[in-house]
């Protein structure tokens, strides 16, 4: 007589279990809705995230856009040179584009 362990009788029971699960329409059913509400909440998240990043990028272009406008009144006033001026307004326009082109993403994958 051989003995077997707990541990395999327990692996051989798991094993039985699962394939019983497979077979009920349950089981099924629970599993497909799990994964479509995990699927739903993805890509809820996934838009919330390009929607927050999205308002994060405009405020800097916001922040950008005042230091533009600063360093034009110091170049107006010839206490600057135009190259922090250009720098200023790339800037400005580089995280203005970041921040609609996180809301047109949004819009497309709506």
């Amino acid at each position: 007589m051989s003995k077997v362990s707990t541990a395999r009788k327990l692996g051989v029971a798991a094993r039985i279990a699962s394939a019983q699960a497979q077979r009920s329409r349950t089981v099924r059913a629970a599993k497909h809705a799990a994964s479509t509400t995990a699927r739903a909440f993805g890509r809820a998240m996934h838009q919330l995230w390009l929607e927050v990043i999205g308002v994060v990028f405009l405020l800097m272009a916001l922040s950008f856009g005042a230091g533009s406008v600063r360093e034009f009144m110091k170049y107006h006033a010839r206490q600057a040179g135009v190259r922090n001026v250009v720098l200023a307004g790339c800037c400005t326009l580089l995280f203005a584009w970041f921040g609609v082109s996180s809301f047109l993403r949004v819009k497309k994958k709506k």
